[in-house]
């Protein structure tokens, strides 16, 4: 059931746990479904080893199959990390355990009824299956908060904004536009593979959860031929829009077994900046600037060979007084509202959908 709020700006909290599999995070923006009227307060509830591994053991499948545990780790880190926030409506993403838009559709582990009535509060969720329906990618959904973020830091020319999530997903925003859905204002698409092998990697080879701050991949070298290799990958040439599901690049591991812990990560690393240097080159104009978001962003590595590749400045989203750890939970907490103020939340530009959608179940108590 969908219904419509008023026109005032409502306080909204965003959750996401992404493809990285570090957790929820969660944060509050007061708005009216168009513009960013203030950020709030956020949260970040961690998942631990043994919830990682339930979670890691439920990837790739759908919800005919055994994903109970999943979602049941979901559903009480959600809870946790909700608990402390205040706000009127909750963006519920859930845990992506399947992804595959042109077969079997997508797959959010994460029960939004049941949030609703743990929390007390209406929740909005499964915000990817109506595109997908419509013909669309069901991802990247952010794209409309970046747009708003444009509008808010007061841009004037071409931005893009860069997640480096498990998956990296690039958009790219014409601020001068009237709104998200309109023709030729957004240009978004999955990149590649970003941080999500590279933990891989880690917990294999060091049994650690990342590479902090690029620290194993700045003492080893890049090994041309396996960089080579995976940008043969049919992927790069399919022109926009297009998406990504966590594990679509595993064999990427496979490139590099015989190297080194720090060759190994620096080349992962290397393809992971390479995939995002291939996608600007679908952006309609350079953008001035690209804003760097996700946990990738602290990878000094990566950061440094995109900024040493690309003609625009690579900063991070705190430059422009952005939060870079809660930008994708952010976005959440804004689709919701469209929701619920019966707005499209995606369209042509993002995810090849048919026209533009709304999104999302509504769960009320």
């Amino acid at each position: 059931m969908k219904g419509k709020l008023g026109a005032e700006p409502v306080w909204a909290v965003g959750t996401m746990s992404g493809t990285s599999l570090d957790g929820v995070d969660a944060a509050c923006v007061l708005t009216d479904g168009v513009t960013i009227s203030k950020f709030g307060a956020s949260a970040y509830r961690a998942y631990s080893g043994e919830e990682q591994a339930v979670i890691r053991a439920a990837l790739g499948k759908w919800p005919d199959e055994d994903v109970a545990a999943a979602a049941r780790v979901v559903l009480r880190a959600h809870i946790e990390a909700l608990g402390g926030l205040d706000a009127e409506i909750v963006g519920f993403h859930g845990q992506t355990l399947a992804h595959d838009p042109d077969g079997r559709g997508t797959h959010q582990a994460g029960d939004g009824s049941a949030l609703a009535e743990a929390l007390g509060r209406t929740v909005v969720w499964d915000f990817r299956s109506s595109d997908v329906e419509m013909g669309g990618q069901g991802a990247p959904l952010a794209p409309f908060f970046h747009w708003a973020c444009a509008k808010w830091i007061r841009a004037t020319a071409p931005v893009a904004f860069l997640n480096l999530g498990g998956v990296g997903n690039l958009t790219w925003v014409d601020p001068t536009s009237a709104s998200p859905d309109a023709s030729g204002a957004l240009v978004a698409f999955d990149t590649g593979p970003a941080n999500a092998p590279i933990n891989d990697l880690m917990m294999q080879r060091r049994g650690v959860a990342f590479d902090k701050d690029g620290a194993l991949a700045a003492r080893g070298q890049v090994v041309d031929g396996a960089l080579e290799l995976f940008l043969d990958e049919g992927y790069f040439r399919k022109i926009p829009p297009k998406s990504l599901d966590r594990n679509d690049f595993s064999l990427m591991l496979d490139l590099v077994r015989e190297l080194s812990d720090e060759d190994a990560a620096a080349t992962m690393t290397a393809m992971a900046a390479a995939a995002v240097m291939q996608g600007m080159e679908h952006c309609p104009t350079p953008p001035v600037r690209l804003l760097v978001t996700g946990g990738g962003r602290h990878n000094q590595v990566m950061m440094a060979m995109l900024a040493t590749a690309l003609d625009c400045a690579v900063e991070p989203v705190e430059a422009v007084g952005l939060d870079g750890d809660m930008l994708e939970a952010q976005a959440f907490a804004y689709l919701a509202v469209r929701v619920l103020r019966g707005m499209p939340t995606s369209a042509p530009g993002t995810t090849g959908v048919r026209a533009p959608v709304g999104g999302g179940q509504v769960s009320r108590v």
